[in-house]
C-alpha cells in the first residue's frame, strides 16, 4: 500500500479517536456543570463526599464506554484496536491528573478516585467497542 492510501485512513483514524474523546468528555463535564447547578453537587473547589465521588465514577464509566462505542463505530478499520487507543490516552489523562492532585486537598476529593478513573479507562474501552463489534456482527450484510 502507497503512501496516498495509507493516508485517508489515518485522517479517519485520529477523527474517531477525537470524536469518541470528546463525546466522553463532554458527557462527563456536562454531567458535572448540572449536578453542580442543581445542587446535588456541591460548588466546585469545595469538599465532596466519597458518594457523590462514586456517583461521579460511576456515570464517567458509563460515559467513557460511550465515547470508546463512537471511537469503534467511526473506526475506518480495527475498531476495537482504535477504542483501546482512546482508552489508553483516558489512562495517560487520568493518571496525570492523579499525579497533580494527589494530596492537594479535599477539593480534589479523595485519593480513590482518580486511581478508579484510571483502572477503568481500558475496561470501558474494551466494552464499549465490545458491544460495537458485538452490534456490527448482528446487523444484515447489505
Amino acid at each position: 500500500m502507497n503512501e496516498a492510501q495509507k493516508t485517508p485512513h489515518v485522517g479517519r483514524s485520529i477523527f474517531a479517536v477525537l470524536a469518541g474523546s470528546i463525546v466522553g468528555a463532554a458527557l462527563s463535564l456536562g454531567t458535572d456543570v448540572g449536578l453542580h447547578a442543581t445542587g446535588i453537587f456541591p460548588p466546585i473547589g469545595q469538599w465532596m463526599s466519597s458518594t457523590l465521588f462514586a456517583i461521579a465514577t460511576g456515570y464517567r464509566t458509563i460515559y467513557n464506554m460511550a465515547g470508546s462505542y463512537v471511537i469503534a463505530r467511526l473506526a475506518p478499520t480495527r475498531p476495537m484496536v482504535h477504542a483501546l487507543v482512546g482508552g489508553t490516552m483516558g489512562l495517560v489523562v487520568s493518571t496525570v491528573g492523579a499525579v497533580a492532585t494527589w494530596n492537594r486537598g479535599p477539593g480534589f476529593g479523595p485519593h480513590w478516585y482518580p486511581v478508579a478513573l484510571a483502572v477503568l479507562a481500558l475496561p470501558c474501552a474494551w466494552v464499549g467497542a465490545k458491544i460495537r463489534l458485538m452490534q456490527s456482527r448482528s446487523l444484515p450484510k447489505t
